[in-house]
């Protein structure tokens, strides 16, 4: 070793050591917790005194570092520091580093005057850390500080620093060792320590124990905890032990003897022999009124007193960023706009779209937007090549050799889009009123297998969306999401016109009325759903609930028929604008947003309200208005919010349709698809049009105008 005789004691700082899992829990908590609250935070970090040589002194914060209940693993010891987590960049480097220092050294220095580092010696270990998290890039800016009280006329070394296992025997050193395990399991946790050495060994205290210990003595002996791994200079928590003991008994000491003491693992045995004895010198500081000098900025890699960044980015598994960035948008809204907004509701909503096509690819990109987690699709065509520049899941490759499914390929195109999403395609025919089954076996057989895959996708769904080309073709699954009870969305396109509509939700069946009564209670459009129906059906002058509301067939006299047959090339398509679609299907998947915030959910009041005052309707979620329907006039720009209330002779939600469905089951659907008239039988709608002349409207049309 270098003569050091007489020099000025070095210490060999922190360096910082950060385990991604605390930017992972940073940015959680930022995210959910912290959100604009750019308050100090505490947080916990650990050094420890056990590194091999070469290491540096590390300082090490993991994903605990915010939870103070958790433990500190062995040989390592506490450091509890403050976090200044910032906004914005500029506001990360306009903190006044100067005052955050000198603040946190008072405390100490605080603590040390009052005697309170007497009592807990862990107040001497602290830290301060600047942080910025730009959680769109995921790139993290941070820097650190280890606040250390200098010596007013410094620490000067007396002769030179010594191994131990070269300062004393080896008995010695085995007793010591067994001093210090004694030591840490009464004071677990606590660095620094005093030392006593009698004809019976060794004994250690913390402290609090000195004058009982020395009485007065002009040399003792201390130690400390040492995450330094050099022969020559001791750890950066040396610093303030000193000042402790300068201010409280530095006037009766002619020299130290400072034990730095370091527990490693040599040859699969713990060994101590490395540690350091310094003998030095230190004048008293009782004198001083105020805190002195403090130091403690860490230097960058390239030895400057400048912040540090890390991007995780290009670390992380590429799906869970995306997951995470998914997620960014809609938290920032929550706690920058919304706080009640319920997110997990939105994602945990498992959504069926029936039609993949120009509808159902852009309400698929929107519920992606919104964070819905579970998308189901069905469709039984292929892409054509007019389809990609309407249909914004598909591309122009996807319509060549004879065009892929449309359902499998835009559940594909999903999970390219997003990774998280558990998006699934279903090629089949949705059967329909109107379009006869076929009398062979195999006929009846194809056609009862995709009512009972219907039937399957519905009930394990939580909303239906409609997104069909034809009205029939929205029938069964209005049939039997109504008996199901669950949410449906339909949306239709004309030429510069459109509808979305909520069907309404209709109140549990007997056996679970009880049920959902319990679960709705508390909120006053469940309690109307779980009662009786008003008596009045004057809809201008009273509430129309959740469970009152009509479907999409309810204001039609005329049953669905085949819509496709005879028809010309324009009107086998639907003609419309092609903004069309993008402002029906963002309209359709706000309205089923708004449903799942309002606190009756599908059993939500119609709102027809067009006021700015809105929000203090009865019928509002925290989102806005929950209309019954959107119809929309794109030559106007204009849209409406008309209400209706269910319609007894419906021919698709009925009590007297979901009851034959129900007793009847594909009895009853049979005939409805290969009998023309039979669905206005059952309802009775054939003797009202009877009894009021209206037979005419028998030449009713059935394209997707409004």
């Amino acid at each position: 070793m270098a003569n050091m005789k007489d020099c000025l004691l070095q210490f060999a700082p922190f360096s910082s050591a950060l385990d991604t899992g605390f930017w992972h829990k940073l940015s959680e908590n930022k995210l959910n917790l912290y959100r604009l609250d750019d308050k100090p935070k505490e947080i916990t970090g650990y050094y420890y005194n056990g590194d091999p040589s070469g290491m540096p002194s590390r300082l090490c914060l993991e994903y605990d570092a915010f939870d103070k209940s958790n433990g500190i693993p062995p040989h390592c010891f506490p450091s509890n520091g403050t976090l200044f987590n910032t906004n914005t960049v500029d506001d990360f480097k306009n903190l006044d580093k100067k005052i955050l220092l000198q603040d946190a050294a008072q405390q100490m220095w605080d603590d040390i005057v009052s005697g309170r580092a007497i009592s807990d010696p862990r107040l001497l270990s602290k830290f301060l850390l600047l942080t910025y998290a730009d959680l769109k890039k995921y790139q993290y800016y941070y820097w650190f500080a280890f606040p250390a009280i200098c010596q007013i006329e410094g620490a000067r070394l007396i002769g030179q620093p010594v191994l131990l296992d070269q300062h004393w025997a080896e008995s010695k050193v085995d007793s010591f060792k067994s001093a210090y395990d004694a030591f840490s399991k009464e004071h677990p946790g606590i660095g620094f320590f005093i030392i006593k050495e009698s004809d019976d060994g060794f004994s250690l205290s913390p402290p609090k124990c000195w004058k009982e210990y020395f009485n007065n003595q002009k040399k003792v002996s201390i130690g400390f905890c040492d995450p330094c791994t050099l022969e020559s200079n001791p750890g950066w928590p040396l610093r303030n032990y000193l000042a402790l003991i300068s201010y409280h008994w530095g006037d009766s000491l002619d020299e130290l003897e400072v034990v730095c003491y370091r527990d490693r693992t040599r040859e699969g045995k713990r060994s101590i022999g490395h540690s350091v004895v310094l003998r030095i010198k230190i004048t008293s500081m009782k004198e001083q009124t105020v805190c002195p000098k403090c130091v403690g900025w860490e230097k960058n890699s390239k030895q400057k007193l400048a912040p540090r960044m890390v991007n995780l980015s290009s670390s992380m598994d590429p799906a869970r960023l995306a997951e995470s960035s998914v997620d960014l948008n809609l938290k920032l809204m929550r706690w920058r706009l919304m706080p009640s907004l319920d997110l997990d509701k939105v994602a945990q909503t498992r959504c069926l779209l029936l039609g993949a096509g120009t509808l159902g690819c852009n309400v698929a990109r929107n519920l992606l937007g919104w964070g819905v987690r579970n998308i189901t699709l069905v469709d039984n065509s292929r892409i054509s090549y007019s389809n990609p520049v309407r249909q914004s899941l598909f591309d122009f490759e996807d319509s060549q050799a004879g065009g892929k499914l449309k359902a499998e390929t835009a559940a594909e195109k999903l999970k390219k889009i997003f990774p998280g999403v558990n998006a699934v395609g279903h090629e089949f025919s949705i059967p329909m009123p109107g379009h006869p089954v076929g009398t062979t076996d195999e006929a009846v057989d194809r056609v009862k297998d995709a009512v009972v895959q219907l039937e399957q996708l519905i009930s394990s769904h939580d909303v239906v969306f409609l997104l069909m080309d034809t009205r029939e073709s929205r029938w069964l699954p209005t049939v039997i999401a109504a008996s199901k009870r669950k949410l449906v969305i339909n949306a239709a396109l004309g030429f510069d016109t459109f509808m979305v509509v909520r069907h309404g939700l209709k109140k549990a069946k007997e056996e679970e009325q009880i049920k959902t009564t319990e679960e709705v209670s508390d909120t006053e459009g469940a309690k109307a759903a779980a009662s009786e129906e008003p008596k009045t059906s004057n809809i201008l002058n009273s509430t129309i609930y959740g469970h009152q509301l009509g479907c999409y067939f309810c204001n039609d006299v005329v049953a669905p028929g085949d819509s496709t047959k005879d028809r010309t090339l324009d009107q086998q398509c639907t003609v419309s604008r092609p903004g069309m679609s993008m402002i029906a299907a963002a309209l359709a998947v706000e309205l089923l947003v708004s449903i799942l915030q309002h606190p009756s959910g599908g059993y939500a009041p119609a709102d027809t309200s067009s006021k700015d005052d809105h929000m203090t309707s009865q019928a509002s979620s925290p989102l806005g208005l929950v209309p019954h329907q959107i119809r929309g006039f794109l030559s106007r720009f204009h849209n409406m919010l008309p209400a209706s209330i269910a319609f007894d002779k419906c021919t698709a939600c009925s009590d007297t349709i979901i009851h034959s469905y129900e007793t009847e089951g594909f009895k009853f659907l049979q005939q409805a698809f290969n009998e023309q008239g039979y669905l206005e039988t059952v309802t009775g709608l054939d003797k009202l049009k009877e009894d009021t002349n209206m037979v005419e409207i028998l030449d009713f049309s059935d394209d997707e105008s409004v």
